[in-house]
């Protein structure tokens, strides 16, 4: 029975402890750059297992340097609702869901809140324990981030091509440009890639993506305008916006 208890108290500090870490983590993330993430390491590996050069592209930059074009366009192709929920869309889960149980194609379901969660605290996978984690830090970036941070995170992380991470890299890589540098068309092509940015490349798209690109477009317009970051576009000279 000692013995019991004893690993009863371990596991119950082991679990406090993993808590106030994450708590700790998620309020640090708050106001400090991510500059490397989960997936870029993972990403990095298999690069180096594969024979590959080892590339990670990122530049973190603040939400005020990135196109609202952009914000716009991963809003209308990735999660609508973004600005309306508090981290799940329940009506997309339950059609997911539904899809499943009829056979068909399963989907992702995930919002940009948590999709912003695995990419900085998890790694990829399916399994109920990891989603069970994601649903966790979900919560957690929804109450403590808000969401101008979690789309600044968003944007700064996300895998958006072959060992490129964030708005600025991929400005750069597949534009020539910067990140509040980027157009309305850019913006809706980058987007459309974002399912699967490994195997669909924005600088060079195919007709299946020009297809996507159009429809984001289409919903861009049909979106309320959403300003984050001081409301920066192309036009506008970063070294003049209203600093953080």
């Amino acid at each position: 029975m000692k013995l019991i208890k004893q690993i009863w108290i371990w596991i119950r500090n082991i679990f406090l402890f993993l808590v106030l870490f994450s708590l700790i983590a998620v309020t640090g993330y708050k106001f400090i750059p991510v500059y490397y993430t989960p997936l870029m390491f993972i990403r990095a590996y298999e690069q180096h297992k594969a024979d590959k050069p080892v590339k990670i592209d990122h530049t973190w930059i603040p939400l005020d340097r990135i196109a609202q074009s952009l914000v716009q366009a991963v809003v209308a192709s990735e999660d609508n609702l973004f600005l309306e929920h508090h981290g799940f869309d329940m009506d997309q889960i339950k059609k997911a869901q539904e899809e499943a149980e009829k056979g068909k194609r399963i989907r992702g379901a995930s919002t940009i809140s948590q999709q912003t969660a695995k990419n900085v605290f998890l790694w990829p996978g399916k399994n109920y324990f990891r989603k069970g984690l994601e649903v966790y830090f979900t919560f957690l970036i929804e109450k403590i981030w808000g969401k101008e941070r979690i789309m600044e995170v968003y944007l700064n992380s996300i895998e958006m091509g072959d060992g490129i991470y964030g708005a600025e890299a991929v400005a750069r890589a597949h534009f020539s440009k910067h990140a509040y540098e980027l157009d309305r068309s850019e913006a809706a092509l980058i987007a459309a890639t974002l399912p699967n940015p490994r195997q669909y490349n924005s600088a060079k798209p195919s007709a299946y993506i020009i297809k996507r690109q159009i429809q984001i477009s289409a919903l861009m317009s049909k979106l309320a305008k959403i300003n984050m970051g001081y409301g920066t576009d192309k036009n506008t000279n970063p070294q003049k916006t209203k600093t953080k």
